[in-house]
C-alpha cells in the first residue's frame, strides 16, 4: 500500500524540465505562449511544482490560485510561487506577461548562503503575501530587467548568458524586496526570522509524524515557550497555529493531488482514526474533506 500511495502522490507533481536549455536550471516563458502550449499536465488544474516561479503581469486582468487561495491581478502585478506549492493558471486570452522558472540550485549557484536564505523569504507565504502590486515607475525598471533576461535567454545565449541571467535574477529579487519595504513590509531584520523558517521547514517535513510543539522544540534545542515566542514575534501566531496551518495545507494537497481515499489520507497524515482527521479538517476549513475535494 505504501508504494501505491507514493506513486499516487508523485503523479501530479511537475518537475523542472527545460528542453531548450537542459543544463541551465532556468526558463523564461511569455505568459501568453505558456497558456497556448500543449503541455502533458493541465496547468489550469491544481498541480504541485518542484521549482520556484515569478509571474509578472504586464497587461490584462485575471486571477491565479496559490495553495487554494485565488489572487486577482491586473497589469503591474507580480506573484511569487515557491517550490512545493500547489497552484493553477486560468485560461485567459487577454493577459500578457512573463513567467520566470528556476530551480533552487540555479538560485544558489551564484548567491551566498545568506543571500539565498533572504531570497527564500520573498517566497514565504507566512512572512509576506505572494502578490505584489507595483507602481508604474518601479514596474518599468522590473520590466526592463525582465526583457534583458529574455534577450540573454532567447537571442544572445552563449558562455556568458548563464552568469548574466543569474545576476539579473539576483537584482530582481532585491528590487522586489525594496518594493515590499517601500510598501511597509519589513523582512530579515528580526533576529528570530531564521529560527522561524527552520521551524516551518521542520513542520513541513514532519507534520504527518507529529503535531506537538514539544517535539519541534526538542528538534530545535529550545523550550516550547521559546518556540512559541519565536512564532509570535515573526508572524503573531502561536507555534500550534503554524503547525495546524501547515498540516491542513498538506492534507489539502493530498485531497486534490492524489486519488487516495479519505481513510488513506487520514492514516497517511498521522491520525489514528479517520473520524479524527475529518473533525480536525472541518474545524480548520469549515468544509469536510469530501466537499473540499469536490470543490477543487
Amino acid at each position: 500500500m505504501q508504494k501505491q500511495r507514493q506513486i499516487l502522490i508523485e503523479i501530479q507533481n511537475i518537475k523542472f524540465n527545460n528542453e531548450t536549455r537542459p543544463d541551465l536550471g532556468f526558463e523564461l516563458v511569455r505568459l501568453e505562449q505558456l497558456l497556448a502550449r500543449e503541455i502533458e499536465q493541465d496547468i489550469t488544474q491544481l498541480h504541485k511544482v518542484e521549482f520556484y516561479q515569478i509571474l509578472i503581469i504586464t497587461e490584462g486582468t485575471g486571477k491565479h490560485t496559490i495553495d487554494f487561495t485565488d489572487y486577482d491581478y491586473t497589469a503591474n502585478t507580480i506573484l511569487t510561487i515557491r517550490k512545493d506549492q500547489v497552484h493553477r493558471f486560468f485560461e485567459n486570452s487577454e493577459s500578457k506577461g512573463f513567467l520566470l522558472i528556476f530551480t533552487e540550485d540555479f538560485l544558489a549557484s551564484l548567491l551566498s548562503h545568506k543571500e539565498v536564505s533572504r531570497s527564500h523569504e520573498l517566497f514565504n507565504e507566512f512572512l509576506t503575501s505572494p502578490k505584489i502590486a507595483v507602481d508604474k515607475e518601479d514596474f518599468l525598471s522590473i520590466e526592463s530587467l525582465i526583457k534583458d533576461i529574455e534577450l540573454e535567454y532567447t537571442k544572445n545565449y552563449d558562455e556568458f548568458s548563464s552568469g548574466i541571467i543569474r545576476n539579473a535574477l539576483h537584482i530582481l529579487v532585491y528590487r522586489l524586496f525594496r518594493i515590499k519595504v517601500k510598501q511597509g513590509i519589513t523582512l530579515s531584520k528580526h533576529k528570530y526570522v531564521a529560527d522561524f523558517i527552520r521551524f516551518q521547514h521542520l513542520v513541513e517535513e514532519r507534520c504527518f509524524e507529529t503535531k506537538k510543539t514539544l517535539d519541534y522544540a526538542n528538534l530545535m534545542g529550545c523550550t516550547p515557550k521559546t518556540l512559541n515566542n519565536v512564532c509570535k514575534a515573526i508572524v503573531d501566531k502561536s507555534s500550534k497555529m503554524i503547525i495546524d496551518e501547515i498540516l491542513v495545507t498538506q492534507i489539502k494537497r493530498l485531497l486534490i493531488n492524489t486519488s487516495m481515499s479519505i481513510t488513506e489520507i487520514a492514516y497517511t497524515s498521522g491520525f489514528d482514526e479517520p473520524t479524527n482527521m475529518y473533525k480536525y479538517f472541518k474545524k480548520h476549513t469549515e468544509a469536510t474533506p469530501e466537499v473540499f475535494r469536490q470543490q477543487h
